[in-house]
């Protein structure tokens, strides 16, 4: 089971994020190499969010309470959903 955080920019959150990148990427990588956080990653379109691939829940709960974009406001809103990964090979 694997955990799929999904989040919704604010309105023009392509302008509020460049001041929080860098402090958002060094908490993406902390969870990464600590093998919590598999993927992350914005839709194409920016104003659509981003999405990001947990190993648990209480990690993603973490990840959110002191991630950048959300404390910042660049994030207005988020859902943390249960994913029950498959791979069907053809």
């Amino acid at each position: 089971m694997k955990y799929v955080l999904l989040y919704e920019s604010a309105h023009a959150a392509s302008s509020k994020a460049p001041k929080h990148v860098e402090a958002h990427q060094a908490r993406v990588d902390d969870f990464h190499s600590r093998g919590a956080l598999v993927m992350t990653g914005s839709f194409t379109n920016p104003e659509d969010g981003s999405m990001a691939i947990f190993t648990s829940r209480e990690a993603a709960e973490e990840f959110i309470r002191d991630d950048p974009f959300v404390v910042s406001g660049v994030i207005t809103s988020w859902h943390i959903g249960e994913w029950d990964e498959t791979l069907t090979a053809t």
